[in-house]
């Protein structure tokens, strides 16, 4: 694997425990895991169920500390959470008592923003999302997949330097997965920024991303990074489904994610 010159995220050496306090008891999750993110990239995390990737995402995070190893970003070490990165989950994490546009603006509130401005801030974020005309509705109003785009409109407002997307688009239908998953990449062109993406569907991961990190079954390792050398443009249900470099892709990393050796 090429290293990345001035990355973005360097993962070094990382492992990751669990801890039960209760019982006394841990669990490795994640076993020496070396990556690195370069900035703009759109780098996907897949592997079997159990082997660490949201983990990870929690480590780079600052939810957890690494028991062995480091994480930098921008060459600074992570010890805690930070507004340079922003999170989106599977379960959306909506205030119901805030309107979509309440709800994009509660990070601009929190950084002292003045009130016109992050209103406007806010609007433009979800123009950016095709939700305008939802602007005044509450959460219980809403799709799935709508809720799903009030998040990633909420994290973009806030302008952090990497977004990480944990199984963002699990909880909704098939169709409405698809959509959004076009949807997101539209957005993400617009407003370009470092992107790391978990999921358990080698599809999504193989349509969304520059690179597609496959872990081993748990305790995690890498067990290789794949180049996704399919054309930007190129990235639509309606042809990528059947191209034959996309389907060798998905086919690839598939083996890879199956394979049981170590």
């Amino acid at each position: 694997m090429t290293a990345i010159r001035d990355p973005k995220i360097s993962i070094d050496g990382v492992t990751l425990v669990h801890v039960n306090e209760e019982r006394r008891q841990e669990h490795l999750a994640l076993e020496d895991v070396s990556l690195d993110i370069s900035d703009g990239e759109f780098l996907c995390v897949v592997g079997p169920s159990g082997c660490g990737k949201s983990t990870l995402l929690s480590a780079i995070a600052g939810f957890m500390k690494p028991r062995a190893g480091q994480i930098t970003m921008n060459g600074a070490k992570i010890g805690k959470p930070g507004a340079d990165r922003g999170v989106v989950f599977q379960e959306y994490a909506l205030l119901p008592w805030k309107t979509v546009l309440g709800n994009v603006e509660i990070g601009l509130k929190y950084r002292g923003m003045p009130k016109a401005d992050r209103k406007a801030t806010a609007l433009e974020y979800l123009a950016m999302a095709r939700l305008t005309e939802a602007a005044d509705r509450f959460p219980y109003e809403l799709s799935g997949g709508m809720r799903q785009r009030v998040a990633v409109a909420r994290t973009l407002a806030n302008t952090p330097e990497i977004m990480m997307m944990d199984e963002p688009f699990a909880a909704v239908d098939a169709q409405t997965r698809l959509t959004l998953q076009e949807e997101l990449l539209r957005v993400w062109d617009a407003h370009p920024i470092t992107v790391l993406f978990i999921t358990h569907s080698v599809e999504e991961a193989v349509f969304l991303a520059d690179r597609v990190a496959v872990l081993t079954p748990g305790p995690g390792r890498l067990r290789e990074v794949v180049d996704i050398d399919i054309p930007r443009h190129a990235r639509h249900w309606d042809t990528v489904s059947t191209d034959k470099r996309f389907l060798e892709l998905r086919d690839y990393v598939m083996k890879l994610v199956r394979d049981p050796s170590r």
